[in-house]
């Protein structure tokens, strides 16, 4: 098995696709914490179209469910790839593509003014189609909670060089 580089805080290394074989269970992360704030979740509301009152109206949300206005699941979901690099690099592929994702799950909102951060396990990783495929969980961790905001299953197929 080859090695791979993990540094406290810091992504962990995978010198060429094929090291990724054989590291099933391989722990990552956590990486640093990312402020959620009402700027980011308007922007998202903006360029999505929803614009739900529990993500950007400030005054209502205050009485509404989570006393405070919340993200968009699916901008937690996004922040996924933020996330990510923070994880992991695997380095030497010609190319990569993101084939898609599995098993997403909300399960506690981000209120605004919550800080997140992701940690991550390698699921799987085989040889498909002339590449190695990938599969990360990653977990999005709330700031002093202890059920995450979501779980999704990424996957990712390296082509060597």
């Amino acid at each position: 098995m080859d090695a791979v580089t993990v540094t406290t805080g810091s992504a962990a290394i995978f010198e060429k696709p094929s090291d990724l074989l054989g590291r099933e269970g391989t722990m990552l992360g956590p990486t640093d914490w990312l402020l959620i704030d009402q700027a980011r979740v308007n922007g998202f509301a903006d360029v999505t179209g929803d614009h739900q009152w529990i993500h950007v109206d400030v005054e209502r949300a205050q009485a509404g469910p989570f006393g405070g206005t919340i993200a968009h699941g699916y901008l937690t979901m996004s922040l996924v790839n933020f996330f990510l690099p923070q994880l992991i690099e695997v380095r030497g592929f010609a190319h990569a593509v993101n084939v898609g994702a599995d098993r997403l799950r909300f399960l506690a909102p981000v209120k605004v003014g919550s800080r997140i951060r992701a940690r991550g396990e390698i699921i799987s990783a085989e040889e498909v189609k002339g590449a190695i495929q990938s599969v990360v969980r990653v977990t999005v961790e709330i700031e002093g909670q202890d059920k995450p905001a979501c779980v999704l299953d990424t996957i990712s197929r390296y082509f060597p060089e």
